[in-house]
């Protein structure tokens, strides 16, 4: 019986420590929406960002999201993912839709080749992108959004699937992209699939991948974030988190702090982690030793969905329901 009690008190005092230091950060609203309305992606370089959402909005900010401006396009279908660089701004949504924005701050559509909704985009400054969308579409850009190809691999036998409960046709969606500098680029999606691109995605390679048993189904990974000194994060549903330290060659699965699915995720090379997702948003200032939860605001009862980190020090920018965007702050 002592033998029990010791360690069921390890395992109370390690969950315990994950959440270590109760000091809260706080929230404060920078774009307040309006009901039934939604931000999907947000993103920042430097001072300058956009974000997108339902209905095709679109907005524009320079000052490292103190103020944000509407910015007009003729598309009325929801906008899911945005990126830009120093060679062209990409947004992607339902129906294989993507936006390209030119040098006037006009949007224009452009053929996808695909009338399957895309999740997720990023560009590098090279004007090489990759988006990912619904049922295994994966496509790829090397002229800054202006014409894609597929570039999707072969899904049959790529999961573990011993009583062939996911079928011959299964095709993941595919959630989250991130591209780097030197034309490397990494996927997550479903069944905790993680891709590796070293050749501007013309091959991938699998480094995780989960499966279907009787024991259940490997969690879905919903973004993913690189740093350039190699330290990723990508995270999913129910509070799943895998942590790399080797630009995402290998993977290890970090201990969960929440049962809340998990729809987004930022770092930086100071440490500081944030992963928002469904009625919590997560904030780690020691590469994951530790979380904290943001309060305040309708975290507890809403979702957001993105998080973008300004280069100015203006705090931390999370989108998501209502049309929202909050900053997120340290005490």
């Amino acid at each position: 019986m002592k033998k029990i009690k010791i360690i069921i008190l390890l395992t109370v005092s390690a969950a315990l420590s994950c959440l270590a230091n109760s000091a809260p950060i706080t929230a404060s609203i920078v774009v307040e929406g309006t009901a039934h309305d939604a931000l999907f992606d947000i993103d920042i370089r430097g001072d300058e960002g956009y974000a997108v959402g339902y209905a095709g909005d679109i907005y524009h900010t320079i000052d490292a999201g103190k103020t944000w401006s509407s910015e007009h396009n003729d598309n009325t279908l929801a906008l899911l993912g945005v990126s830009f660089s120093k060679s062209s701004t990409i947004a992607v949504g339902q129906y294989g839709l993507i936006m390209v924005r030119d040098s006037a701050g006009s949007w224009r559509q452009v053929e996808s080749g695909t009338e399957e909704r895309l999740f997720s985009v990023d560009v590098n400054n090279k004007g090489y992108a990759i988006a990912s969308g619904s049922f295994g579409t994966l496509l790829r850009s090397i002229d800054g959004g202006n014409t894609w190809e597929s570039v999707a691999p072969s899904w049959a036998g790529m999961f573990d699937d011993p009583d062939n409960r996911l079928g011959s046709l299964f095709d993941p969606s595919l959630y989250g992209v991130k591209v780097s500098e030197s034309g490397r680029a990494w996927v997550v999606g479903e069944l905790a699939l993680i891709l590796n691109s070293d050749d501007q995605g013309q091959t991938w390679i699998v480094v995780n991948a989960g499966g279907s048993s009787e024991h259940g189904v490997s969690p879905t990974l919903s973004a993913i974030d690189m740093r350039a000194d190699g330290v990723a994060y990508a995270v999913g549903q129910e509070g799943f988190m895998l942590k790399s330290l080797d630009f995402g060659r290998s993977w290890r699965k970090l201990e969960s702090v929440t049962h809340q699915n998990l729809l987004s995720v930022k770092t930086k090379s100071s440490g500081l982690v944030v992963v928002p997702g469904m009625r919590d948003i997560l904030m780690s200032t020691n590469d994951g030793e530790s979380w904290r939860s943001v309060v305040g605001l309708d975290i507890q009862v809403g979702w957001y969905g993105s998080v973008a980190i300004p280069s100015s020090g203006a705090g931390v920018l999370v989108a998501g329901n209502n049309g929202n965007i909050i900053r997120v702050e340290q005490n």
